[in-house]
């Protein structure tokens, strides 16, 4: 018995909430006395296991075939398929990435598992598995149950806290081959196009988010642009040198509601809500923003959210544990200001 944890990495580097991922895992591989099992597949692997030996693993399985080096799904989950069948984990653990959750999906069901999704806490009851998960959009947290065979389980972001770092311990390291070859495998990678200079909104700790309300900016459009162009113009105004400025100098992702997505003043990647990313940095300021229920699921995670807002009433003062009742416009600038004197920035 073992629990695996499946470390997601990208062009041979980890991806830095595999090490949460570990630090779940290290609570329950402790509670049921069974070594702690990091799972690497592609590219750099062997380099990723030894880091992985340093934030927690007790061991490592490896597979650096060249099939491996770019995340597919069909390998992949062959391979963590075929790794289940043979060593009968009782957990296998991933954060809830796209990936983590599209690959434990598969797997799953190839094994017959039961899956648990978007866990926020983790307890054993003796060899039972006991989780808690947001449930009705994060309105309410219900417990779950992993019965029987093995339970795959993937976490939500910044959910767990990594293992204490350990710069010399060192992990036993497996090497197994993949379970599929090249001509088995219909789909190819051919390049990634990336998008330089922006935060992951999942990763970050702090977020600046801005809505409808950015449309409210007291610059005049130029000359020609009228109606719904100007308000477009002048909330794409405000996002550039309004919120990313303040982002900038918190070190901050840039977010966006549905409303502010959909009316084209900022790509759908920033969206935070039901319908896009969800979030849960250690700050979010939400600017402009309503606070309508899809929304609210996407940051209802947040663990300090400062609202600022012209109208009272919003319901997102509700769950704010700090309130600016005002225009944006004249109080972002001057937070903005003043944070810039307190960082010495």
């Amino acid at each position: 018995m073992s629990v695996f944890v499946w470390i997601e990495t990208f062009k041979g580097k980890a991806v830095n909430t595999s090490w949460e991922a570990l630090g779940a895992g290290r609570t329950l591989a402790d509670g049921l006395n069974v070594p702690l099992v990091a799972l690497v597949f592609g590219e750099n692997a062997s380099e990723v296991a030894k880091q992985a030996g340093q934030n927690g693993a007790n061991k490592a399985i490896v597979s650096d075939d060249a099939t491996l080096k770019e995340f597919r799904l069909k390998p992949y989950a062959a391979l963590l398929t075929k790794l289940v069948n043979e060593q009968q984990p009782k957990v296998v653990l991933a954060v809830g990435t796209s990936r983590g959750r599209e690959l434990l999906a598969a797997s799953a069901a190839d094994t017959d598992s039961g899956l648990l999704s978007e866990v926020v806490e983790l307890n054993l009851d003796g060899e039972t598995i006991k989780v808690v998960r947001p449930a009705y959009a994060g309105k309410l947290l219900s417990e779950a149950t992993g019965i029987g065979g093995t339970t795959f389980i993937t976490i939500r972001g910044r959910a767990f806290q990594p293992n204490a770092v350990n710069e010399g311990a060192s992990v036993e390291v497996t090497s197994t081959a993949p379970a599929l070859s090249e001509d088995q495998i219909v789909s190819k990678v051919e390049a990634f196009e990336e998008e330089v200079g922006s935060v992951n909104l999942g990763d970050a700790a702090i977020i600046v988010s801005g809505g409808r309300g950015m449309a409210n900016n007291p610059k005049e459009a130029p000359a020609g642009v009228t109606g719904d162009a100007a308000a477009v113009w002048k909330a794409q105004d405000g996002f550039e040198t309004i919120l990313k400025p303040l982002a900038g100098v918190l070190g901050a992702a840039l977010g966006a509601s549905r409303a502010a997505v959909d009316a084209g003043y900022i790509p759908y990647a920033h969206q935070v809500g039901q319908t896009g990313k969800t979030v849960t940095p250690d700050l979010y300021i939400a600017c402009g923003i309503s606070g309508a229920i899809q929304h609210q699921a996407g940051m209802r995670g947040s663990k300090v959210i400062v609202a600022i807002n012209k109208d009272a009433e919003s319901p997102i003062f509700k769950m704010a544990r700090y309130g600016l009742t005002g225009d944006l416009y004249q109080i972002v600038p001057a937070l903005t200001a003043e944070l810039k004197k307190r960082l010495g920035k």
